[in-house]
């Protein structure tokens, strides 16, 4: 939330400068011409929000909308159920409704939405909705911006600090529980720098969290079961558990994991992990 609230009072401190027309400046061939450049409204724009980090990552394009000048549509993802509840309630409440609307729904209703013309779309999450996305807005020629997963590769070699190296990279696979778009996704290393690399992360995971890693308040819960499912299928069927592996699916729990022996055609080097397990290719 403290990173919408920057964004916000950043646009307010800077929107007199960005609307500002620039005069441009003339050559030989526009002596005779006074040139400048205005930036005008796109008109309506869909804003598709991600649940991983849904009010930062939802209202953070909503201000960028809204400080260029234009109308928005906000569909919260529906995977986030309460932070979608609380978009409902309050941009109505605090935004005029006529120009901000909030859709709720899923699959369903996004696929609705999009068989209207929008002068601009806005979405984070997937590749595969991704390209439903930007189908749809190609049959209106509609102007898009599609911040989509990947596959983030961590490259380790023997002039590292194994100690820093394992602290920084567990830190980023446990925020959030790797459910982030930036996070290490696999970590490309010989076997002889993977053994020292797992002794330092055990270090480091004791250090933090101890021995009852499920108890502390600090490593959240997978959002749902169908993602715990994909999740745990990577567990069981690609390479073999070097640190964590435990998992516990009344609580949609998985341990911060890292595998080894993985093979490139494995099923977890198929897609963005967006969890907390970490392979490790040699």
């Amino acid at each position: 939330v403290e990173l919408m609230v920057n964004d916000v009072r950043e646009a307010i401190r800077h929107l007199r400068t960005w609307t500002k027309p620039k005069w441009l400046r003339k050559n030989w061939l526009t002596f005779a011409d006074k040139g400048k450049i205005e930036r005008v409204p796109f008109g309506v724009v869909l804003v598709i929000g991600p649940w991983n980090y849904p009010f930062q990552l939802t209202l953070v394009p909503l201000c960028g909308a809204i400080a260029a000048g234009n109308c928005v549509i906000v569909k919260p993802s529906e995977v986030s159920v309460h932070s979608a509840a609380k978009m409902a309630e309050l941009i109505p409440k605090y935004l005029d409704p006529e120009c901000y609307h909030v859709v709720m729904g899923g699959p369903t209703e996004s696929e609705e939405l999009l068989k209207n013309k929008f002068d601009h779309i806005f979405f984070t999450g997937s590749i595969q909705v991704g390209r439903k996305i930007h189908q749809a807005a190609a049959r209106h020629l509609t102007p898009v911006t599609l911040e989509l997963g990947g596959k983030s590769p961590v490259f380790i070699d023997n002039t590292v600090d194994y100690a820093m190296a394992a602290q920084r990279i567990m830190w980023g696979k446990c925020m959030n529980m790797g459910q982030t778009c930036v996070a290490p996704d696999f970590i490309i290393c010989t076997k002889e720098v993977e053994k020292a690399f797992i002794a330092e992360v055990k270090n480091a995971m004791q250090a933090w969290y101890g021995s009852d890693w499920k108890s502390k308040p600090d490593l959240a819960r997978i959002i749902n079961a169908k993602h715990f499912n994909r999740l745990k299928s990577y567990l069981l069927n690609s390479g073999k558990v070097a640190v964590g592996g435990g998992y516990d699916e009344d609580d949609l729990w998985i341990e911060p994991s890292i595998l080894v022996d993985v093979k490139v055609t494995d099923p977890i080097m198929q897609e963005e992990v967006f969890g907390p397990i970490l392979p490790i290719v040699n």
